[in-house]
């Protein structure tokens, strides 16, 4: 069998990239607008309900007027899926909108998810331009301008999530932040999903500052759940209730991405992303690898521990000279030398004679 080229196997690589790219490459949605005017294709992509007009040629989105009981909304036309077919896939997003109240005591403001077959056209005085029913599954990010006890407000200046419900079951303070949601001023917000961690997180700061570091709003959530492979529509919703307030968007991106579970991108809560992964299991063949290089490791370490051992003792021991007694001499001013002069007196010997 002839061997194949380098050209062939270039050939057989695009191949299969080309064959395969459907698979994980589905189409993500996003958009972003600046200003809404006919030249920035809004109107293809977006549509408007209720009381919603755009004014000022096209510099802003007025949901509600200024008069009392006005609601509306704005909606991005195409459906989304926050859960792909695939199960090796999930879905996070990320939106940013410029938006301005008028200083009356409102309902405010939500950025919302709803279930296809709701009503977008019809408004029944619910709070945020949404439905009192409760029989769609919704998810709303409420910018609230007015404390309902009804509904458990903490204030009247608060950004909360809702599911299934206008009750928020997260909720952070705006005057924390030193911001009035209803001050005429334009504020913008970011509104983060991460399918990974599953955790919603709101972001809001004055017209030109800079994206927080810390959200104001950070809150475990799950959409899967809420619509499996159902098909959702994203949105703008406002209602004014009896009161005078006007709710405008002045700018609004969004952006869907649908990745691979084993591409996906870093959470927004680290400490859970480590702790998720510490509770999975790894394949057989890569806790086989990582024993064999903890082998080599672990023996490269010994082996210089043991040479610096060596290394050691010899430095100590092997390297000292020897030490040869010397042999003890006299010191020479400790002996003297005297002679002795012996007298052999003549009188013994006469003595003896």
């Amino acid at each position: 069998m002839a061997k194949l080229g380098p050209f062939r196997y270039f050939a057989a690589l695009s191949f299969a990239i080309f064959f395969f790219k459907p698979i994980f490459a589905d189409p993500n949605p996003s958009f972003a607008f600046e200003s809404f005017g006919k030249g920035s294709n809004f109107e293809s992509t977006v549509s408007l309900h209720g009381d919603a007009q755009v004014v000022n040629g096209g510099s802003l989105v007025e949901i509600t007027g200024s008069s009392s009981f006005s609601s509306g909304r704005v909606f991005y036309r195409k459906p989304i899926k926050v859960v792909d077919g695939n199960p090796g896939k999930t879905a996070s997003f990320s939106t940013r909108f410029t938006f301005s109240m008028s200083p009356r005591n409102g309902d405010g403001l939500a950025f919302v998810l709803v279930p296809i077959g709701f009503p977008l056209d019809v408004f029944d005085g619910g709070p945020f331009g949404l439905l009192s029913e409760k029989k769609f599954r919704t998810l709303a990010v409420e910018f609230d301008t007015f404390m309902d006890d009804e509904f458990g407000d903490v204030n009247g200046n608060h950004v909360g999530v809702d599911v299934n419900s206008v009750v928020s079951v997260k909720v952070g303070n705006a005057s924390s932040i030193n911001l009035v949601l209803n001050s005429g001023e334009k504020l913008q917000s970011w509104i983060d999903y991460e399918a990974g961690s599953k955790r919603l997180e709101i972001r809001l700061s004055k017209l030109g500052g800079m994206k927080p570091i810390d959200p104001l709003v950070s809150c475990p959530i799950d959409l899967s759940r809420m619509w499996k492979e159902e098909e959702v529509f994203i949105g703008l919703s406002s209602s004014n209730g009896n009161s005078s307030q006007s709710c405008n968007v002045h700018s609004w991106s969004f952006e869907l991405r649908v990745v691979p579970h084993w591409m996906h991108s870093q959470p927004l809560d680290p400490k859970a992303f480590s702790e998720k992964m510490k509770a999975l299991p790894l394949p057989k063949r890569r806790n086989c690898l990582s024993r064999v290089l903890a082998a080599l490791i672990f023996g490269t370490g010994c082996g210089v521990l043991g040479l610096f051992v060596v290394m050691f003792i010899w430095t100590m021991f092997g390297n000292r000279l020897p030490v040869v007694p010397e042999e003890y001499s006299p010191n020479p001013e400790t002996l003297e030398h005297k002679k002795l002069k012996v007298v052999v007196e003549k009188a013994i010997e006469d003595g003896r004679n």
